[in-house]
């Protein structure tokens, strides 16, 4: 069984340690990234929908980084949101932002009720650059 590693961005503990989880997990050449969310580094939520999302892109970035991956390395995506169809239009945009050109990845949206004072994360399966 391949040893686990565990990721953690710098300067962005507080949420993680609140409620006990790792930000990422390094098994082989897999990262497996925790839901990223819109959180400031206090671990509150941004308020304004859209700043959110795209504050929950750039924590993503920063737990990639953390491992030495970028957006270009992930195989699996699942966002999950608490109003799709009042946030989908927003969610596309920062998508497009941070996906403007294919290859694309795979994407599952999920409808939820409840993301602990959030209203968008994205979790993620990237696959680590060869180092060599």
């Amino acid at each position: 069984m391949p040893q686990r590693d565990i990721i953690f961005p710098a300067g962005r503990t507080a949420l993680y340690e609140k409620h006990a989880y790792s930000a990422a997990i390094r098994s082989g050449d897999l990262l497996f990234v925790s839901g990223q969310v819109g959180s400031r580094e206090d671990g509150s939520p941004e308020p304004d929908f859209g700043d959110q999302v795209r504050r929950a892109f750039d924590n993503l970035k920063a737990t990639l980084a953390a491992a030495g991956c970028t957006l270009d390395d992930l195989i699996d995506v699942t966002t999950f949101h608490t109003d799709p169809e009042r946030q989908f239009e927003t969610v596309l945009a920062v998508k497009d932002e941070n996906f403007p050109a294919p290859p694309f990845p795979n994407w599952t949206a999920v409808g939820v009720t409840w993301l602990a004072g959030f209203d968008f994360e994205i979790k993620v399966v990237a696959r680590i650059p060869d180092a060599g």
